[in-house]
């Protein structure tokens, strides 16, 4: 996520110290985690080329049980990422693609009637997966893609008073165009609070996509080409590995720290409306997974930096004078993290 880190100049003006590592012995699980990531990684690398924050958020995201909203223009592989990252975890993928007349059973599916048993069988529908690609998903009216929102936060689906549980891991990658607007049905502030990231996906440096054209160049199935993943894991290690990111240790400065941030999202003068505290929630669980990728049991300042656009950028509203003066959150949020100051640590407050 290259794109969300500060530069030299967009640094907070306080310094950070962070903990030293090279006395401290190497946590097992955390070794696991950063074996995992970067394996995973490496089989992606094999067809999708570039694209550092879709795919760490995207992992972040998934290993911490949240959703991800990405907003891009067409074209710049979404599809073809998930379908690679399906086949390296060993998941099941599914795509919906979103359209005005997209209906909620057709989302969720509906009692089918069987002529040979004369009775009525629930027939599941494409949400019943793993790894579930929601394409445009403000094409759909609301009604549509709110029975999908309520599945991501339920993980099941009620039909005629049955529960129908879906297995886990389920995780959802929605995507939204950011250019056209006729025929979209913009999300609720509500609905889009259960994402529990917002990615801004841009177009490939030159060299990325010269090595993107040296790639596909050629006149192939692109289910063969990703034939060229190799599993390296399944839906059981998912879910261990998931569970123990609460091994990994967050500083009561470090909470202090997220909430200092998000609740200032609320009282900053260029915000109508802030964060709510499920933003607080999703950046300290974000962070405990970043730093166990990067190899550390523990949380430092720079996890939560790295997150921390992703996380509020589609929680805050813009005042009217600030979307007047063509102001971004993103800006913004930049501005407000120079006003929140960096927790310092010694080594023992992190052992």
């Amino acid at each position: 996520m290259e794109s969300q880190e500060f530069s030299q100049n967009e640094q907070p003006q306080q310094q950070t110290s962070t903990p030293q590592q090279q006395e401290r012995p190497v946590n097992p699980i955390v070794l696991k985690f950063q074996q995992f990531y970067q394996r995973v990684r490496t089989e992606i690398a094999k067809v999708f080329v570039g694209q550092d924050e879709l795919v760490t958020g995207t992992l972040v995201a998934l290993f911490s049980g949240g959703h991800i909203l990405i907003e891009s223009v067409p074209g710049l592989g979404k599809t073809h990422f998930i379908r690679a990252l399906g086949r390296a975890l060993g998941c099941k993928f599914g795509r919906i693609q979103f359209t005005p007349d997209l209906m909620p059973s057709d989302v969720t599916g509906s009692p089918v009637f069987d002529m040979k048993e004369q009775e009525f069988r629930f027939r599941p529908g494409p949400v019943f997966t793993q790894l579930l690609l929601a394409d445009e998903i403000n094409r759909s009216p609301a009604k549509t893609h709110a029975a999908l929102l309520e599945i991501m936060q339920e993980s099941s689906v009620t039909v005629d008073g049955t529960t129908h549980k879906i297995a886990p891991p389920f995780f959802v990658m929605a995507t939204q165009n950011p250019i056209e607007s006729e025929g979209t049905y913009n999300l609720p502030e509500a609905q889009i609070d259960r994402f529990m990231f917002k990615l801004v996906i841009d177009y490939p440096t030159e060299e990325q996509e010269t090595e993107i054209l040296a790639m596909h160049g050629k006149l192939i199935d692109p289910a063969k080409k990703v034939e060229n993943v190799r599993p390296v894991t399944n839906s059981d290690e998912i879910l261990k590995v998931s569970a123990m990111i609460n091994d990994v240790f967050i500083a009561p400065q470090m909470i202090d720290y997220i909430n200092k941030i998000v609740r200032q999202t609320r009282t900053y003068s260029r915000f109508y409306m802030g964060a709510s505290p499920r933003a607080g929630i999703a950046l300290m669980q974000g962070s405990r997974t970043l730093a166990a990728f990067r190899g550390r049991d523990y949380v430092i300042p720079d996890d939560v930096i790295q997150l921390a656009l992703p996380t509020l950028r589609h929680r805050v509203m813009l005042t009217a004078e600030a979307e007047i003066e063509g102001q971004k959150a993103d800006a913004i949020l930049l501005q407000l993290l120079r006003t929140v100051e960096v927790p310092r640590f010694t080594n023992e407050q992190t052992s």
